[in-house]
């Protein structure tokens, strides 16, 4: 069985125990360590469809009341880092939030990537454009963005969905090659050249494209 002090900081474990023996404030410290990269993840997940009623704040809100709930869970067996716990946690509300909001005109199960024990909502290839573009914000930029968002968009689609996933999770969410390896289930060295590989195949396919690379 794994401990705490394996997977996590000192720092970290000093929060945990805290926050286990009923200590709000650390627990609120603990989750504000990790809510921008926790809120990253669901904007690059959370479906379009539903930008209009919810934003990446309300998924964190309603999952922060399931990590106070399942903080005992963790504990008995923190086989994850504690980001990773968190990040499963929130992931595995949004997919609840979907259904709830979307029912049967959710995407097919093969737009969701194999994380963990289940499935969580993979990366959108249009969130992946936006944020490799990032923000322009005159009238003109605004119009030829939009442009290069569908070409970059296009060049997503033609990878594989795994190494979609990959680059989201090593160049928006931060991750580590180790905590990839951990998410995806193989080995950090596989990780590591499959994000490698990802970025070039991108830069390839976009090279051969109208306007090239102009804009990343």
């Amino acid at each position: 069985m794994a401990t705490l002090m394996e997977n996590n900081s000192a720092e970290s474990v000093d929060l945990i125990v805290r926050a286990q023996a009923g200590d709000r404030e650390a627990l609120n410290a603990l989750f504000a360590r990790y809510r921008d990269r926790l809120c990253r993840m669901v904007e690059m997940r959370l479906d379009t469809r539903l930008h209009a009623r919810l934003d990446a704040s309300d998924v964190i809100q309603e999952a922060f009341v399931e990590v106070a709930e399942r903080l005992e869970e963790y504990l008995r067996d923190p086989k994850l880092p504690l980001f990773l716990w968190l990040r499963l946690v929130v992931g595995e509300r949004l997919m609840k939030l979907h259904r709830h909001h979307l029912g049967t005109q959710m995407r097919d199960a093969g737009r969701e990537v194999s994380l963990y024990r289940g499935a969580l909502p993979a990366a959108s290839s249009a969130a992946l454009a936006a944020q490799l573009l990032g923000k322009h914000t005159s009238p003109t930029q605004a119009a030829l963005r939009a442009e290069r968002i569908l070409r970059v968009q296009e060049a997503l689609n033609t990878l594989d969905p795994v190494d979609r996933e990959i680059l989201s999770l090593r160049h928006f969410e931060e991750l580590t090659a180790a905590e990839t390896a951990q998410v995806l289930s193989i080995e950090e060295s596989a990780a590591a050249k499959r994000y490698f590989r990802a970025l070039k195949r991108l830069k390839n396919i976009l090279a051969g494209m109208p306007g090239g690379q102009e804009g990343m």
